[in-house]
């Protein structure tokens, strides 16, 4: 009996060594980052200089790997299915809780689960702002809804594809006061601005980082935000609470890997991401994009995206089926 038990307790040893000595080692090789939108928008925006950042941490590169289209839910879908042991992380927007909902409600087999997600941290929460041309005929948000609700014409407005985190605020408003409006899907925040630029549609709903440069080149206007007071980056735009419009959504960022990586390597990930979100060099390109930094650790975010999500997912079923 007792050989019978030294014999399993030096199985069990070899078979625990690898295991232990990777999660140890860990990472011994570059990490990829996936970023599920094109380039140009605010996750991009976000998840370049904090890779650079973690990269330097962890002494190993962190590789930015683009994986746009369904709006997120095509680079979700290959994270939540991805190995969970470090190599494969993602920065995400707050769209993660809504494309869930909307596969159930679309009646379609879901693209991924949130349970398929680890949250690391969050890194930014912006409220999303209401953008035209400089060369439209709406000089304020008043002017832009009383025009939508004669529907005089037909408005249009870009978003990163159906549900996604510039659809669902546009809709929320168009709901809340009526108005009549176009929707335009794009593959990303990016495409959608690009159109906006080319006067393929006449308005977004973005996060500041994705469309400050814009607003400071005097390209785009700023009209109204889905926040709370005035933004640091734009003063002067009131938010839609303010004009009696009382709809708010926050366009977060926060870093994920796929549930089940062993706790050392998520504790590994969150130091890092910690040591980023402190990082002179990422405070200065995501502030100068007009976006501030506002992290939160992984218990902190965990708790935040849990009611996020349940706002976001009676957001999706007041909007209903977009096919």
């Amino acid at each position: 009996m007792k050989r019978t038990l030294l014999a399993w307790a030096a199985c069990c040893a070899v078979l625990a060594g690898p295991a232990a000595a990777a999660q140890e080692t860990w990472p011994a090789k570059p990490i990829t980052m996936i970023v599920p939108f094109p380039p140009g928008g605010v996750a991009d925006t976000v998840a370049r200089p904090v890779a650079e950042a973690m990269g330097r941490f962890l002494q190993q590169t962190v590789v930015v790997e683009n994986r746009g289209g369904a709006g997120g839910g095509v680079g979700m879908g290959q994270v939540a299915k991805s190995p969970p042991d470090g190599y494969t992380i993602m920065m995400a927007l707050s769209s993660i809780s809504i494309l869930p909902e909307a596969d159930q409600l679309l009646g379609r087999p879901p693209m991924y689960q949130l349970s398929q997600f680890t949250p690391i941290a969050r890194i930014t929460a912006d409220p999303t702002v209401l953008v035209v041309r400089a060369d439209s005929p709406w000089k304020t948000a008043e002017e832009f809804i009383a025009a939508q609700k004669k529907g005089e014409r037909e408005v249009a407005y870009g978003s990163s594809g159906n549900y996604g985190t510039m659809h669902v605020p546009m809709e929320m408003l168009r709901n809340e006061a009526g108005l009549k409006l176009l929707h335009v899907p794009y593959t990303g925040a990016g495409p959608a601005i690009v159109a906006l630029l080319a006067g393929q549609v006449d308005a977004v709903a973005t996060g500041p980082a994705s469309i400050l440069q814009h607003v400071k080149a005097g390209k785009v206007r700023a009209l109204a935000h889905w926040g709370t007071g005035r933004l640091e980056a734009l003063p002067d735009v009131p938010s839609l609470t303010e004009l009696g419009h009382p709809v708010r959504f926050a366009q977060w960022s926060g870093l994920f890997a796929p549930a089940g990586t062993p706790a050392p390597v998520v504790a590994r990930l969150r130091a890092a991401a910690k040591a980023a979100a402190s990082d002179p060099k990422v405070l200065g390109a995501i502030q100068g994009a007009g976006s501030p930094v506002l992290y939160m650790d992984a218990p902190e975010f965990a708790s935040y995206w849990q009611a996020d999500a349940k706002v976001m997912a009676e957001a999706v079923r007041r909007i209903g089926k977009v096919e």
